[in-house]
């Protein structure tokens, strides 16, 4: 969702060519402060993998599969849409076996912000330009999605540190201001309590000199420990009769009878009469999956425990999750002890779909992240980062889940949230269900489910299609939004980079 469509989503893909030069929020100069030895200074003591899975209470990975099993559905990932999913099946009576490659939300379901977004859609404009008709349902849908996580938590007693807070999106530029009273416009007309921010206003609610307004969506948006989320998620579908099994990763789906065998590295296997993919950036097990998904690499900062003072420099009293308007975005959050989270901008494909352990650091992206930092808040200087990973998202050209059945429509899938998932894993799974039991419901008849986005092309068309992208949309932002040829062609099309 491009800044003359509305506010950014704070998903955690943004697109920006890596070897620029060193700009400040929006598009901004670099801040004075922003200097190297004190953007390295920052990284003196800092672990290099996500807060959410390094906290000292997470729970220790479960066993992983030593034995061949049966059931009626199999889940293939341990991230949000696959636990969802598996919960879900259970509550409706089914036997469920989950199989996780390495453990309980070590993929995006453990690396991202926490946002929580009712949003099925990436966004409401991203929604109004591809299923425009069907946008009052889907907002509806999204409501009802967002109540019954909130209801889920409360009822099996999930520690999420869920903090329903509202979101700002500032105009960290001029222009940008100019796109607040349209974004507040649209999400009232859809029933959301929206209002719009001056300047001032902007500043009195977070302290930052980068801000020239902002737009204010005050339900429907909150804030989570997302590894803690999965962590209960995992524990209720046990309680709820599923077999869940970590560090058992399926190498091999096939179909057998009227059902399908998933067979794992260790040769053990699972027989099931129909199986959900969730496997989100993760190398599919599919074809069907690979034209339409790529991984986008993103890289998020944490803050050591600010002090009191600091803490009271940033007013910041409301807690709300923050993002910003530019096409290259950031979104950033507090965390319980008066840690910050800033992660986002910077966003990497490497060719031929490339994914590792290698890719979760990226010196280059963390310094950015801190001189951007640093720049939105100055009076922070000298505050060290405790924490720096990367993470791979599932980007599809919709921005949005989609569906879809394989092996002869006994696997279904659910992947592409690209980068807005915490909540729409749910809706995702759900759809999931509905698909592999051939349900028709309110939600399977949507367009939305029953169609799926344009593909990417093949290698090295992929790779210089991508980067030809991130170098317009950097371009955009620094032409106060103004979007070239290239961009207009990708906006006919429908191929949606436009975040």
């Amino acid at each position: 969702m491009g800044p003359s469509e509305g506010w950014q989503s704070p998903v955690d893909c943004s697109c920006l060519e890596s070897s620029r030069p060193r700009k400040g929020p929006g598009g901004s100069n670099p801040s004075p402060s922003a200097d190297r030895n004190m953007t390295r200074a920052s990284f003196a003591d800092v672990e290099r993998r996500p807060y959410w899975l390094a906290q000292p209470d997470a729970p220790e990975p479960g066993p992983p599969l030593d034995s061949d099993e049966q059931a009626d559905l199999l889940v293939i990932g341990g991230g949000l849409t696959g636990l969802w999913a598996a919960l879900l099946a259970c509550e409706e009576g089914r036997e469920v076996v989950l199989l996780e490659g390495e453990r309980i939300a070590f993929g995006a379901s453990g690396r991202n912000g926490g946002f929580v977004d009712a949003s099925l859609t990436h966004g409401i404009e991203n929604g109004i330009a591809r299923w425009p008709d069907e946008m009052p349902q889907l907002e509806c849908l999204g409501r009802e999605n967002f109540a019954a996580i909130k209801e889920a938590i409360a009822r099996y007693g999930i520690d999420a540190r869920f903090e329903e807070t509202g979101e700002l999106a500032f105009a960290t530029a001029a222009y940008q201001a100019e796109y607040i009273a349209d974004a507040v416009e649209t999400a009232r007309a859809y029933g959301w309590d929206a209002r719009a921010l001056d300047a001032e206003q902007a500043r009195a609610e977070v302290r930052s000199p980068t801000y020239h307004g902002a737009a204010f969506l005050a339900d429907g948006r909150g804030l989570v420990d997302p590894a803690r989320l999965a962590w209960g998620l995992a524990d209720a579908a046990r309680g709820a009769g599923a077999r869940v099994y970590e560090r058992s990763p399926v190498t091999r789906l096939t179909r057998t009878g009227d059902g399908l065998v998933a067979t794992c590295a260790a040769g053990r296997s699972v027989s099931a009469r129909r199986a959900v993919l969730a496997t989100s950036s993760f190398p599919p097990l599919v074809r069907a999956i690979r034209r339409y998904v790529v991984p986008v690499y993103d890289y998020v900062l944490v803050t050591e425990p600010l002090t009191r003072d600091q803490r009271e420099s940033l007013g910041w009293a409301n807690r709300q999750g923050l993002t910003d308007m530019g096409n290259q975005f950031h979104y950033y959050r507090l965390i319980g002890d008066d840690r910050v989270l800033f992660g986002g901008y910077d966003a990497i494909y490497n060719f031929r779909n490339g994914m590792g352990p290698h890719l979760d650091e990226r010196q280059a992206s963390f310094e950015l992240l801190a001189d951007h930092f640093f720049a939105t808040f100055p009076q922070l200087e000298g505050v060290r980062f405790s924490h720096a990973w990367g993470g791979a998202i599932d980007t599809c050209s919709r921005f949005s889940v989609m569906f879809g059945r394989a092996l002869g429509g006994r696997a279904v899938f659910a992947v592409g949230y690209t980068g807005l998932g915490v909540a729409a894993s749910r809706f995702g799974a759900q759809v999931a269900l509905d698909l592999a039991d051939g349900r028709e419901t309110e939600r399977t008849r949507l367009s939305m489910v029953q169609t799926r986005p344009l593909p990417f092309p093949p290698e090295p068309l992929r790779w210089a299609g991508i980067t030809l992208t991130r170098r317009a949309l950097a371009r955009a932002d620094r032409r106060e939004g103004r979007r070239g040829p290239w961009l207009r062609l990708l906006d006919r099309l429908g191929m949606g980079f436009d975040s």
